[in-house]
Formats: C-alpha cells, structure tokens, sequence
C-alpha cells in the first residue's frame, strides 16, 4: 500500500514538475517576464484548475524558500543597518495601514459576500496564508475559504504587481539577481547552505513563524553584518526558488469547484482590487512624503506574499532592506494579533 501510494505521489509530482518546465520553456521563448515564476505558475494553474492530477513538492517547495531567506540576509550590510532610522517615519504607517484593512476588509467579506464572523476576519489579514489558515480554524472559520481568499491575493498581486512596476513605475524586471554559481567562492556557497539549513530547522525548533524564510534571513544577516559573506546565493538557486514557488502558487487551487470560483474566488479578487487601492494610498502618502523610492514604498505596501515581494525587490533592483523591513512589520503585526482575535471570538461565543 505504502509502495502504491509513493508511486502515486512521484508520478503526480512528476507530472507537475513537467508541466511547470514546459511553461517555463514557453515563458522564456516569448520572452515574458520572470519565466522561472510565472512559466511554473500559469501552467500549474491552468492545470488545477483543468482537475489534472498535480501534486506540490512538499519540502522541497519549503526549502526553496530558504534561498529567499538566506538573499534577504545577505543583502542586509552595515549600510542597510545604518538606514533603519530613516525607515521609521514609514514602518510607523505599518499599523494604521493594517487597521484601515480590518475595518473596510471584514465588513467586505461579512456584508457583501455573506462570510462569518471568524472567516471574514481572518480572510481580511494580509498575513502568510498557512498562519491565517491555522489561526483562523482555531477561530472557528472555514479553512478552504480562507486557504483559497489568500491563494487568490497572492496570485492576482504577483501576476499584476509586474505590469504595473513597468507601466506605472517604470522599473525594469530586469536587474542581475546574482552571479552565476561558478563565480562565487565555493567556501561562501557552503557557508550559505549551512546557514539555510541552520536557520530554517533551528527557527522550526524554537517556533518562529515563518521559519523557512525568516530564519536563514537571521543566520545569514548575522553573517553578513560580521564580514563572513560578501555575496547573494548564486542565480541559479534563485532562479530555483522562481520555479518552486510559482507552482506552489499555481497548485493551491487544485480541486477547485464551480460554486468556489463564483463566490469564493471571485471574492477574493474583488477584495484584491480593496487592497490595492489602500496600498496605493499608503504608498503613495510615503513616497509624497520623501520617505522611501516609489518602487520601494510600492513592494513595501503590496499586500502579496513575502517570498513573491522578495523575488520582485530583486529582479526590480529595489531596496530591499526597506521592502523585507515593511513586510516583516505587516506579518508581525499581523500574527501577533491573530491569537487575541481568536481569544476574543471563542469568548464570545462561549457567553
């Protein structure tokens, strides 16, 4: 039975990983932006949504992850460091922007598309999907609405948030995201897997949030700050993380129904267009203000995901201190209020 259902899991794996490729290859010959994510990403969606038989990559996917974290963690120098003051002024419009979302987002999802309390709630957090998922169970909500409504957030925002840097921004997607793997110190690549592995398993350990990103993000940052590493993980694993992450997105919507299209989906998109209008205000009140580059301040209030954002820093150039900086606070913010929120539904329905 165990053999049976291990051949299962590898020949779908096998599958989407074909799939992926294939839409890679298509992305890269027409030369469309990013390949690497959105090639695996529209394919793997299609696919889902098709009901062909995909599976995601498991720990693989996870430790995809870590690339990004340990890329953060590099790009955080003394001069980052030195920056963070001026950074204040924005990251202190963090909350007012997570407050403006809860009271437009849950009355949108509970008044207008008929939501429950919890559901509404938790479905209106821009935090990590797989946080509010948990979180929001514990609450009492449906976990495929809110699996599905943050699925969708993230894949509206990666799939506009390129079009609207080139159009309306004028960045090009198309900065170096690192050297090639032969030209990096064979020493500095084995110090970064190290620091991979040592921060996501240790993070895990401890139970931070996030672990996979966060903590080789910490081990990696310390090594920078101290003079240990001098350089980003090589292209090529970057470009890996691309791939890995664009089919997990494109993935999650596998067994999606009909009557979760039109009212869950579609829920999601229109909430999409919710945020985005409140992110342009954020943003835009920073950028006015001289607090931050506009394609920074962009990515920084883009509610999308944290590894998506950190791929876009990237191949736009932006800071990415600052980006990762904001991110950082919204999730926080975020995560840390989860668990009272939750506290406070099961208080009430108790009384």
């Amino acid at each position: 039975m165990r053999k049976h259902l291990f051949t299962r899991t590898a020949w779908q794996r096998g599958l989407t990983f074909a799939l992926a490729a294939a839409g890679t290859g298509l992305f890269w010959l027409l030369g469309l932006p990013l390949p690497f994510l959105f090639g695996p990403m529209t394919f793997c969606l299609a696919g889902a949504l098709a009901h062909v038989p995909l599976r995601g990559f498991g720990q693989v996917s996870v430790a995809a992850r870590t690339i990004l974290g340990v890329a953060v963690g590099a790009s955080i120098t003394p001069a980052v460091i030195a920056e963070l003051p001026r950074m204040a002024a924005s990251v202190a419009l963090i909350p007012l922007f997570i407050a403006a979302i809860a009271l437009i987002g849950v009355p949108f999802f509970r008044r207008l598309w008929g939501f429950d309390g919890p559901t509404a709630y938790y479905a209106a957090m821009p935090g990590g999907l797989q946080d509010m998922v948990i979180f929001g169970t514990e609450a009492g909500a449906n976990p495929r609405v809110l699996s599905l409504v943050h699925a969708t957030r993230v894949l509206i925002i990666v799939t506009l948030a390129p079009f609207i840097l080139g159009h309306f921004y004028g960045a090009p997607l198309t900065n170096p995201i690192g050297s090639p793997v032969a030209d990096l110190p064979w020493h500095e690549l084995l110090i970064m897997v190290a620091a991979a592995w040592i921060g996501w398993k240790g993070g895990e350990r401890i139970g931070l949030f996030g672990a996979s990103i966060l903590g080789p993000m910490i081990v990696t940052a310390a090594l920078s700050l101290s003079g240990v590493i001098h350089f980003r993980p090589p292209a090529e694993a970057i470009l890996a993380a691309q791939f890995f992450i664009g089919c997990g997105i494109g993935v999650h919507f596998l067994g999606v129904t009909l009557r979760e299209l039109t009212r869950v989906v579609a829920a999601g998109i229109a909430y999409v267009v919710v945020l985005a209008l409140l992110a342009a205000v954020f943003s835009g009140i920073v950028s006015w203000m001289g607090l931050g580059d506009p394609v920074a301040a962009y990515l920084a209030f883009a509610p999308g995901g944290q590894a998506e954002m950190t791929v876009l820093a990237i191949v736009t150039g932006a800071d990415l201190g600052f980006v990762i900086t904001h991110h950082l606070t919204r999730i926080v913010i975020v995560i840390v209020g989860a668990p009272i929120v939750a506290g406070l539904i099961a208080g009430r329905r108790k009384d």
